[in-house]
């Protein structure tokens, strides 16, 4: 059985930063990165008998917004719902239970999102980015 915690004394940050590393939206991404990244969002930590296995974070406001991101579950434990069990988790937080507009980005995991009410952008000329 998992647990997952807000509690960011617990995130085990060695595992994240490795995954991230070896992700295909984190190549290059330091260790220094990674810590302030956490420093500034609402984060979570998934656990399996006391070691990480599992992270997401959340930029936000805590009224209107929220960006969910650098969402895993290291390869060995996917497959067994976990990412499930996360989504419901984060989504039914009650310090975002007043946030209306979610968004995310994904190459590849537009199943899981979906099944928790994710959708391609209705007006995507409304949506704009600044990537440097």
């Amino acid at each position: 059985m998992i647990t997952i915690s807000k509690d960011k004394s617990k995130l085990q940050i060695a595992v994240i930063h490795q995954y991230l590393t070896e992700s295909y939206w984190g190549k290059g991404r330091s260790i220094e990165a990674v810590q302030k990244t956490i420093d500034h969002c609402l984060c979570y930590g998934v656990y399996l008998e006391g070691k990480q296995i599992g992270f997401a974070r959340i930029a936000t406001d805590y009224t209107v917004f929220a960006y969910l991101m650098d969402v895993f579950i290291l390869p060995k434990f996917q497959g067994k719902g976990y990412s499930k069990q996360l989504m419901q988790t984060l989504i039914n937080d009650a310090e975002l239970e007043t946030c209306t507009v979610w968004m995310l980005k994904t190459s590849d995991a537009h199943g899981l999102y979906e099944q928790f009410g994710f959708t391609d952008l209705k007006n995507p000329t409304k949506v704009m980015e600044r990537l440097l």
